[in-house]
């Protein structure tokens, strides 16, 4: 019975990652692709001259 305690974790753990990048994949894009880019570039924009410095 050891190894059923030994496999239920990282099983657990890998069913969770398969959930989180079926996640991420299916928010991709979409309706919301325009506002999410938007934010990108202006974080983007507001880190540059933080860098150049």
């Amino acid at each position: 019975m050891q190894y059923i305690s030994a496999i239920v974790p990282p099983l657990v753990m890998a069913i969770g990652f398969g959930f989180l990048v079926r996640a991420i994949i299916r928010t991709q894009g979409g309706d919301q692709k325009g506002k999410e880019d938007a934010a990108a570039d202006a974080l983007a924009a507001a880190a540059a001259p933080r860098v150049a410095e």
